[in-house]
């Protein structure tokens, strides 16, 4: 049943199936099956796959009737993405001190991090133990040297990882673990590369390789040059500055004190070579109209993890198929099912549904559609989000997003009454790690509805047969209702900004931030995940936030927060954890062809 073909189940909808029916349990798994199935291999953003799934949901759009949105021949939204990236021929790394040289086999004793900016550099070099600054736990490797024009070694993971008593969370790594905020600090420091080592010795064990190289998260391009390499090639190298790299780790650990020093007389030449790839992707539309030229949005990514590469949550099973049948074949699924539960209906508002690409690499597709609309804005009532909708436990079903719209909160609790579901409102604030985040920040009401997290999340074991027709059917039932109330309602929900929660530990990459990953003092901007070619743009500024204060506004992209250069949302939030409450910094951005500078005083996180 999982290799049900395209055709077969495209067969189905134009098969005299009447418009408006009830919801089929078996339909709704069908076109997960598909979409899911081995041969899509868990449709990567930029994959031959996620094009064949995109073309599936346009031959359902099309077997209903559904219109173009105005503006696309089609169904398809076109837009590019950085998909991918891999090594370069052009890799070298030597080091010389004196007449002596060393030069190092590229993929042997080191490689590039795949967020790793191109180019040659050359410099000094140091030793700045976990290349971590965490004021929040009163700990700075960089603490009394100078990193500026050198490259940095430094350890990889954090100090005293699975110490129930270490100022870090000790048995989980904090977002100073990764690679890509060792980099991104790195640089804040002004290094110009950064190199990664291996810390096995006291600590968990890893493996006696490089990682590979798709394994790391982080920017497309962090904007410095940055590797990884095996301790054993740099052994020598601590041995002539009369140290041991297990004993610097050790005292590290011991004490929290830097060890960080500068290799004297030592020279880095460095070249990096990763190229990247940029496709074409789409976003597919269809159009149902209304009466007026108000309508709803009712959305959910087709996208997944491809074969897991540096996402999965279960990295020993990367480059393996991660089908996403939950994560979100079961959301596309629901669209596809409340089209067909829509169409021919006579409506007040019209209903555009949509289904985005690119939202596991940072809600790419939803942020283009924002930003690039086929219909007004303006005129959208509410979007409704579908993600992972397939696997309701114990009849508990969470939605967010109740608080943007002024009278959601209280459509949804005339409808709920007597249904088998336990709604819970846990979030209101329409922020989050999912597709709605991006109309939030335009302003738009949202709804997301969302069955909740299991432990099939972001692995191959996300299969077809784990999901739950029957419950999946009643979450169909109550999206419908409420989307009926909102369509023919007198009065359209207001939209009211509501404050998104803030995750402590969340880094910069995390969808819920406000102002760089938790850390810090408040500063008041919502990223916009979509990054410019350099810079941070504010998809949204929180009314009487320092930003708002000082007149920034939505759109603004920012490229100097006080003497640091801002080429990514990783810059930022290094730069703003360098700061604290009280501190007044000069931010420059551009609006339109202009650069402002203001000056943004910043308060306290609350």
């Amino acid at each position: 049943m999982a290799s049900t073909g395209l055709v077969a189940l495209t067969g189905l909808v134009a098969s005299g199936l009447s418009f408006g029916q009830s919801f089929d349990a078996g339909r709704y798994v069908d076109h997960i099956k598909v979409l899911a199935a081995p041969e899509m291999k868990g449709r990567a953003t930029g994959s031959p796959e996620l094009e064949r799934a995109g073309h599936y949901i346009a031959e359902q759009f099309k077997a209903l009737k559904l219109k173009s949105a105005p503006g696309l021949t089609g169904y398809l939204q076109p837009f590019q993405v950085t998909t991918s990236a891999k090594i370069g021929k052009e890799n070298r790394l030597e080091l010389t001190s004196g007449t002596t040289g060393t030069t190092f086999e590229a993929l042997k004793d080191f490689q590039p991090l795949n967020f790793s900016a191109s180019g040659k550099a050359s410099g000094g070099l140091m030793f700045a133990g976990y290349g971590i600054t965490a004021p929040e736990y009163s700990y700075d490797d960089y603490a009394g040297v100078e990193a500026k024009g050198k490259f940095v070694v430094v350890l990889s993971h954090e100090p005293q990882e699975f110490d129930k008593k270490s100022v870090f969370l000790g048995e989980a790594y904090t977002d100073h673990s990764q690679m890509y905020a060792k980099a991104a600090n790195a640089k804040a420091h002004g290094a110009r590369g950064v190199i990664v080592v291996k810390d096995r010795p006291n600590h968990k064990a890893d493996e006696n390789k490089l990682d590979s190289f798709g394994k790391t998260n982080g920017p497309a391009d962090a904007g410095i040059l940055s590797l990884q390499m095996m301790p054993e090639a740099l052994s020598d190298l601590f041995t002539a500055a009369g140290k041991k790299l297990e004993d610097l780790e050790a005292g590290i650990d011991s004490d929290l004190k830097p060890r960080s020093f500068v290799f004297a007389g030592v020279e880095v030449r460095e070249q990096v070579d990763v190229e990247r790839a940029v496709k074409t992707v789409n976003n597919v539309v269809g159009w149902l109209p209304g009466e007026t030229n108000e309508y709803l949005i009712i959305g959910a990514h087709y996208d997944h993890l491809g074969l897991g590469e540096q996402h999965s949550m279960a990295p020993s099973l990367a480059g393996t198929v991660h089908p996403g049948a939950d994560d979100n074949a079961s959301g596309t699924a629901a669209v596809l099912e409340l089209a067909k539960y829509f169409a021919g209906k006579k409506l007040k508002r019209g209903i555009l549904f949509l289904t985005f690409a690119g939202e596991e690499l940072g809600l790419l597709g939803s942020s283009y559609y924002a930003n690039h609309p086929q219909m007004p804005l303006a005129n959208a009532v509410t979007m409704i989000n579908l993600d992972m909708v397939g696997r309701v436990r114990e009849g508990k079903l969470y939605v967010g997003g109740a608080g943007t719209g002024s009278t959601l909160r209280a459509s949804l609790d005339s409808v709920i009454p007597g249904r088998p579901l336990k709604v819970d409102y846990s979030d209101n604030s329409g922020y989050g790690s999912s597709d709605h985040t991006s109309f939030t920040a335009k302003q738009v009401p949202v709804l997301f509805f969302f069955s909740g997290l299991h432990g099939d999340y972001h692995k191959p074991s996300d299969t077809w047969d784990k999901i739950d027709g029957p419950n999946s059917v009643e979450v169909l039932k109550l999206v419908s209702t409420i989307a009926e109330k909102l369509d023919a309602a007198d009065e359209r929900p207001k939209f009211v900004r509501v404050e998104p929660k803030v995750e402590p530990r969340s880094g910069a990459a995390g969808t819920s931030s406000s102002s760089g990953g938790g850390y810090g003092p408040n500063f008041g901007s919502i990223p916009d995940f979509a990054e410019p070619p350099k810079g941070v743009r504010f998809a949204d500024v929180k009314d009487g936030s320092p930003a708002a204060v000082a007149g920034l506004k939505a759109g603004d992209i920012m490229v100097t927060f006080g003497d640091k250069d801002i080429a990514n949302l990783y810059d930022f939030t290094f730069a703003l954890r360098s700061h604290k409450a009280g501190d007044e910094v000069l931010v420059e951005v551009l609006r339109g062809e202009q650069k402002l500078a203001v000056k943004v005083k910043l308060t306290e996180r609350k």
